[in-house]
């Protein structure tokens, strides 16, 4: 119980930068909520927007070769990794981020 009340007690007293240590850990849930909720709502168009690409890649419009999409991907996938770490690297607020997600996700 000593461990909860450590915990219980860091939450509701003292301050990081300036504001109490809830409202750090809200922010991360919060912008969680909001992005998984977008994701879920963009990803119709998203599905529909790469259905319509293939079809017009298929019939010559557009030229889409697995090449230049493993270039792409050689070229902009170490970035993208590097901040997705940055993004995700402090533990508490990352947790916060992934649960709002999901949750946002879900209840959209």
């Amino acid at each position: 119980m000593g461990v909860l009340e450590d915990i219980f007690g860091f939450i509701t007293s003292g301050s990081i930068g300036g504001l109490p240590p809830i409202v750090v850990m809200i922010i991360p849930l919060v912008i969680g909520l909001i992005v998984g909720y977008l994701v879920h709502k963009m990803l119709k168009i998203a599905i529909i927007a790469a259905i319509i690409l293939v079809v017009v890649s298929y019939f010559g419009f557009f030229g889409l070769s697995l090449v230049s999409l493993k270039d792409l991907s050689d070229k902009y996938g170490p970035i993208a990794v590097q901040y997705g770490v940055l993004f995700m690297g402090m533990l508490p607020l990352g947790i916060g981020l992934i649960v709002g997600f999901i949750i946002g996700f879900i209840f959209s």
